[in-house]
């Protein structure tokens, strides 16, 4: 296993990975560049500065396309002061839309039926096609391995919830979202459901976690066997795949997120990456529900292998992968996270939003310990 020279060559190799990522390390099968679109679009982004958003934008522009974001101004509102900025609010403020019109609306906002039923009635006649990032979440059965696009998706009555409830679970919302968006735009309509979402920008931590836990060495603690599957997707890819999917006008629906891994090729492919010197102590689930490490937050990317979930990593992808759906290597979305995150302020760095803390960590690989010699 290659490993760097010393700490000081993967730190100057890293400040240069970062600053690949600020000039958009191109996902989308792009290669060394996005190239040109047959023709500019003018797209309308529902979104556009969070953590897809921007690397969307870098894509499609470098593409060629004329853009329009439409959010609130509040996050990360220094962003792009070079392309056309409407403000409102999904709640009900759409004016700044009104009158306008694009070739192609992407919401990648919206988790509440309500925003996706006011800006589809407001743009039926706006935009030519409207694509809508969902989720696997939609789906109302996870126990199936395989499960295409064809696979049911949460109705009111699957997922146990009155249809005057005022808070709905988030596959729901999505899965109604979906249904919206078809019902105003019929074949007018692309659904892109991702899965796990990876890489620079990620606000959530839940795959960053493991690039910085394994750069860091040691015994790291992980979770259920090597072969509890995992599926995750560069959003460099996700995104790169969305504007592709526009620019051929294709409709459809379509799950888009990796090809499955085992979770220890998954760790075995970031330690590689990074040349780290660390070692992977396996501890079952049934262990770490006990000693209340939960599986997603307290261990990323990672959801037990049982019965229930058999279909949660298994997602079949082929119907995306024939529509253009390309992936970059791993090793590049690891360093390029490690890269970004090393990059951010030291309070950001200091608390990871996902995984244990090193003192939990430490406190739960000795009960494992102590179990085992036990």
């Amino acid at each position: 296993m290659s490993r760097p020279t010393s700490r000081r060559e993967f730190v100057k190799r890293s400040a240069v990975l970062a600053g690949a990522v600020g000039l958009g390390a191109w996902g989308g099968g792009a290669g060394d560049g996005p190239g040109r679109a047959p023709r500019p679009l003018r797209i309308l982004i529902l979104g556009g500065t969070g953590f897809i958003g921007p690397h969307e934008v870098d894509f499609a522009r470098a593409r060629g396309h004329h853009l329009t974001l439409f959010n609130r101004g509040k996050t990360n509102p220094g962003l792009f002061p070079d392309i056309e900025q409407l403000h409102g609010d999904r709640n009900g403020d759409l004016e700044s839309l009104k009158g306008k019109s694009w070739d192609v609306c992407i919401d990648n906002s919206a988790s509440n039926i309500e925003w996706v039923r006011l800006s589809a009635a407001l743009l039926e006649n706006a935009v030519r096609r409207y694509l809508y990032v969902s989720s696997i979440s939609a789906y109302s059965d996870m126990s199936t391995p395989g499960m295409d696009e064809d696979a049911p998706t949460f109705t009111y009555e699957s997922a146990g919830v009155s249809r005057d409830a005022t808070k709905l679970p988030y596959g729901l919302q999505k899965a109604l979202c979906e249904r919206e968006t078809r019902r105003v735009f019929g074949d007018r309509a692309t659904i892109v459901r991702p899965g796990l979402i990876v890489g620079p920008r990620d606000p959530t931590d839940r795959f960053t976690y493991w690039p910085v836990r394994v750069h860091r060495g040691g015994d790291v603690l992980a979770p259920g066997t090597p072969a509890d599957p995992t599926q995750i997707i560069d959003a460099r890819d996700l995104t790169g795949f969305m504007i592709r999917l526009v620019e051929n006008d294709t409709g459809g629906t379509f799950n888009a997120t990796g090809h499955s891994r085992g979770m220890g090729e998954l760790l075995e492919g970031i330690r590689e990456a990074e040349g780290a010197d660390c070692t992977f102590t396996w501890a079952d689930a049934a262990f770490l529900a006990a000693h209340d490490v939960k599986p997603w937050s307290d261990m990323p990317v990672w959801v037990p292998d049982t019965k229930e979930t058999a279909g949660f990593a298994r997602v079949d992808i082929r119907r995306a992968i024939g529509a253009g759906l390309t992936f970059v290597p791993l090793r590049r979305t690891v360093r390029d996270t490690l890269a970004w995150f090393q990059a951010q302020p030291a309070e950001r760095q200091a608390h990871l939003r996902s995984g244990l803390t090193p003192e939990r960590e430490a406190e739960v690989l000795k009960a494992w310990r102590s179990r085992a010699d036990g």
